[in-house]
């Protein structure tokens, strides 16, 4: 199976879920007059925006290689994600910090707080489905992993763009609703300016984040390292292969290019065992679109 599968159910999932809550959020701001719950919701309209830049940029990158992109367009999708990463840095996080500094300098009691405790409340749990659905989508790719080790690990750009985001909207939804909670209980509505800001710096940090991991792939980046041990190993159980001198891959959005450097066994045939290997190889790593079998007589083993 594929390491490397398709997150559309994934992404439709998250727009739906903050397509409503940004509405439930925007009424919630325009009775309460809280900047925290401002920013949360242009924090839920920017993420709304980024799942479509998303789709669009899934859609794109399964164009077919033609004769000016001889590979395709498979990482389309990750110039879209990095893009994403830029709007949720500006527009998410640096929006909120400035809301929150001028709440701080100017700041406004909170008015009908029932109306923000509540969406808030919903909010969570729209984005606490939306979470699960995203973390089961990415759970084929962990294979055991840990949820960090996955995001370091993994080329599947939209699906960490769009788990970091819902991570990072339910962590903000938690803060908002802790620091309006204080500024009920104290009637200080410096509080509810304190949780805007918060809510910024931790946009911030989740879009730095995400920016450095698609960087890597719009950079170029082999495939994911647990998916590459498994091509060494059934390179070198094959009986046609000798020794495996390097193997290089290449993740392009859903597909990949192999390079394979090796001796063959001097008592089989060239050609044919090539044709052979190549054939196996494909039926076993379906992403690998592109192929390259170099026999050789000297090299060093891949690490």
């Amino acid at each position: 199976m594929s390491a490397h599968g398709d997150s559309t159910k994934a992404v439709l999932v998250a727009l739906g879920a903050n397509l409503a809550i940004a509405v439930a959020k925007g009424v919630a701001a325009w009775f309460t007059r809280s900047g925290a719950m401002l920013a949360e919701t242009v924090h839920s309209l920017a993420d709304c925006g980024n799942q479509v830049l998303l789709l669009i940029g899934m859609k794109q990158a399964k164009g077919p290689p033609s004769a000016e992109h001889p590979l395709g367009r498979g990482k389309e999708v990750y110039f879209w994600s990095f893009l994403v990463a830029v709007m949720l840095f500006t527009i998410g996080g640096m929006y909120s910090i400035y809301e929150g500094l001028h709440k701080l300098a100017h700041p406004e009691p909170l008015e009908k707080w029932q109306w923000a405790v509540g969406v808030l409340l919903f909010s969570i749990a729209m984005e606490g489905y939306s979470t699960h659905a995203c973390l089961k989508e990415a759970a084929a790719e962990r294979q055991g992993r840990s949820l960090w080790r996955w995001f370091r690990e993994s080329r599947s750009a939209e699906l960490i763009v769009v788990v970091g985001e819902n991570i990072a909207a339910l962590l903000g939804l938690s803060v908002a609703l802790v620091f309006i909670a204080l500024s009920i209980l104290t009637g200080d509505p410096l509080w509810d300016a304190v949780g805007t800001l918060a809510i910024g710096v931790l946009l911030v940090v989740v879009a730095v984040f995400v920016a450095i991991e698609v960087k890597a792939m719009l950079v170029g980046q082999s495939i994911d390292p647990r998916r590459q041990d498994e091509m060494l190993a059934f390179l070198r159980v094959r009986p046609e292969i000798d020794t495996v001198y390097n193997l290089i891959t290449l993740q392009l959005g859903t597909r990949a290019m192999v390079s394979v450097q090796a001796r063959l066994r001097r008592d089989v045939g060239s050609a044919r065992q090539i044709d052979a290997i190549e054939r196996d190889f494909r039926a076993a790593f379906p992403e690998v679109q592109w192929s390259f079998f170099e026999p050789e007589e000297k090299g060093e083993v891949a690490a």
